[in-house]
């Protein structure tokens, strides 16, 4: 492994502590209630609005109202009350019932309609088209009620899962091997910074920064978010002074950038990401936008991106290009450094010592006193059952589906491939998965075991990749947050969340059609998700599938040999291994216009703020970040409250 600078500096953000405390009680209580019932609407409507929750924003507004109650009840949150009410926000800003709008637009799309999907979409996932239920936008309709008790059941398993196999790698990973996980410091490092905040003395620099940012999110919040809501209930139009989701430039560059996406977005929350994401993550994207800049032109001339045509916008642009050429081309690069990471992390456990690790390995079963451990065996137990569940439900839900592949996915891809991407996570910060795996069994169960249907795509199937799940243990230990409070933490913010999730999905949905003009996020790229996601469910139909036109074997090969080709280049340069991971996602082909602001922040953290303030930068930066999405945050919930309260008055009856 080629050890990177930039890396090392977010390894020695921060140590794990000597003490750890447990976090939760009473104030755990009233936090899940009000996340639930005041945070969680607003996050659905801003990610239907303008694409982005509040799910960062929501755990700072929490957690900077209840600190301040304290302070006047004459207490105060300590560092570990906070994590928790932090964690609790994280796992209610999911929102499960979320899916379910997603999954009633699905059911009644042009997209569907088009591919002759429509009548396939099973009755568990949604209601077929026609329904009462559908005419009258709600949940709370018998023809509702399987989808609505399988997603529960779903969630709860879930919900248990999180701790099986994810905190024995944590362990394995963290105490056994002693990885570093770079990043994990960026997740703890807000959480402290509100921690000071609560403290007699409030002269820290964590939060005068934290202020610094929710006060530019406030402004920034009240022009990009309040303006446009407010407007559009009082008016005909909303007032959007900066155009959402972005300024659309793909007619005006056609002539001389055939094929190509452009256009800007003006979320200023990218300055911010930039400044906090690696330097060379960032300009990898960069150079990967650069690019399809030039090669698809040159594509679109030898006739390889022949779906686009003059008059395409964004939208539909990035889909030809992606159905002619990228969607086979990406499965390449994906493969190639996936391949990469498997290999590192191999030649990382050839070079340990045998002995030394064997020694190591009893750590495993003697994890640090206080930390609020449990036995890995009942990880190991949470992990064999959940999955057993999966297989279960799914071959209840998917009778004609392999049962064979269904344990190979959980017993075998999973906790493989979530040891190379825990390994990666916690070597270099880095996620590891290798595409199309989970696509291209269910099309040879279609084509060599007789399954037909689309019900698959929708199952609980046990492929999973639990790399992330270590992380977020590490990001605990950092903050000297016992396990055990984390449990109980758990056990209160479920019930919480399908309630208040099932309420405001039901509620949102009545205010208007989703989507529509209310929701300019969803209206504009709900489409392309659909087309997206269909293409790929036609492959496992009987007859032709437009998925298997898309899908071009010797492109996927040219991704594989230059994702290769650059690595080997990269290490041979000794360049940071890192631009390669940014190129792969500037060649991902989503919509690029975010990466303008991205590279703007990059480059001012880079050459002026960590010029000014040194290493000290990389702790500054993730908090300003956490102080931003905390004002933004404040403006959604403003403006979801101002547009739910005039909408709800303008429905009444006088």
């Amino acid at each position: 492994m080629i050890e990177d600078k930039e890396l090392k500096e977010y390894r020695d953000l921060l140590h794990p502590p000597e003490e750890f405390r447990d976090g939760f009680g009473w104030k755990s209580v009233i936090g899940a209630i009000f996340i639930g019932f005041l945070m969680m609407p607003g996050s659905m409507y801003l990610g239907l609005v303008i694409g982005t929750g509040i799910g960062p924003a929501a755990r700072w507004v929490t957690i900077i109202l209840f600190a301040e109650v304290a302070k006047r009840a004459y207490t105060r949150l300590n560092q570990q009350e906070i994590f928790v009410l932090y964690y609790m926000a994280g796992a209610a800003m999911a929102s499960p019932f979320s899916g379910l709008l997603w999954h009633q637009y699905l059911v009644q799309s042009e997209a569907a309609r088009i591919l002759g999907l429509t009548q396939h979409i099973p009755s568990w996932v949604a209601p077929q088209p026609g329904s009462e239920s559908l005419i009258q936008r709600t949940f709370f309709h018998r023809d509702w009620l399987v989808p609505i008790l399988l997603m529960v059941g779903f969630e709860l398993i879930q919900a248990v899962d999180h701790f099986g196999l994810g905190y024995a790698l944590y362990r394995l990973t963290s105490d056994v091997e002693r990885l570093p996980f770079p990043m994990a410091p960026v997740g703890a490092l807000g959480n402290m910074a509100l921690a000071e905040s609560t403290e007699k003395k409030e002269t820290g620099w964590k939060w005068r920064l934290f202020s610094i940012g929710g006060m530019v999110g406030l402004c920034f919040g009240a022009i990009y978010v309040l303006l446009p809501a407010a407007s559009g209930v009082i008016l005909n139009e909303p007032v959007r002074l900066l155009p959402i989701p972005w300024i659309e430039l793909t007619p005006v560059t056609e002539d001389f950038l055939p094929a190509v996406a452009t256009g800007i977005q003006l979320d200023l929350g990218l300055l911010f990401i930039g400044m906090v994401l690696p330097f060379w993550a960032v300009m990898g994207g960069a150079v990967g936008f650069l690019i399809t800049l030039a090669a698809n032109p040159i594509l679109y001339r030898h006739g390889i991106l022949q779906r686009w045509h003059k008059g395409m916008g964004t939208v539909d642009t990035v889909f030809a290009n992606n159905f002619d050429f990228y969607m086979s081309f990406g499965i390449g690069i994906g493969l190639a450094i996936a391949l990469i990471g498997i290999v590192q992390v191999f030649r990382g456990l050839k070079s340990d010592a045998v002995a030394p690790f064997r020694q190591r390995l009893r750590k495993l079963f003697e994890p640090p006193s206080g930390r609020g451990d449990f036995s890995i065996w009942i990880a190991i137990a949470i992990y064999v059952g959940s999955t057993l569940a999966y297989v279960l439900l799914c071959s209840i839900l998917v009778p004609g589906f392999p049962w064979i592949f269904l344990v190979a996915y959980g017993f075998i891809y999973t906790p493989f491939i979530s040891y190379v991407s825990a390994r990666m996570e916690g070597i270099t910060g880095q996620f590891v998965s290798l595409p199309m795996v989970r696509e291209a069994s269910f099309i040879a169960a279609s084509k060599f075991f007789g399954y037909h249907g689309i019900g698959i795509w929708y199952a609980p199937i046990p492929f999973h990749n639990y790399g992330k799940a270590t992380v977020r243990w590490r990001e605990i230990e950092l903050t000297g947050t016992s396990f055990r409070s984390i449990i109980k933490a758990e056990i209160l913010v479920f019930p919480v969340v399908m309630i208040a999730s099932l309420l405001f999905s039901q509620y949102i949905w009545r205010l208007a059609p989703i989507p529509s003009s209310q929701y300019p996020y969803a209206q504009e790229l709900w489409h392309l998700q659909a087309l997206n996601t269909l293409l790929l469910q036609s492959a496992t139909l009987e007859g032709y599938s437009p998925f298997f036109e898309a899908l071009k074997g010797h492109y996927v090969l040219w991704g594989l040999g230059l994702g290769a080709v650059v690595y080997w280049i990269l290490s041979l340069l000794h360049w940071p291994i890192l631009l390669i991971y940014g190129i792969v996602r500037g060649l991902g082909q989503s919509t690029p216009h975010g990466i303008f602001l991205e590279i703007i922040g990059a480059l001012l953290g880079r050459y002026y703020f960590s010029k000014k303030y040194g290493l000290a930068w990389r702790q500054y930066a993730p908090v300003l970040l956490a102080g931003f999405s905390c004002g933004m945050g404040l403006m959604g919930m403003l403006a979801m409250g101002f547009t739910l309260i005039m909408r709800s008055l303008g429905s009444l009856a006088y």
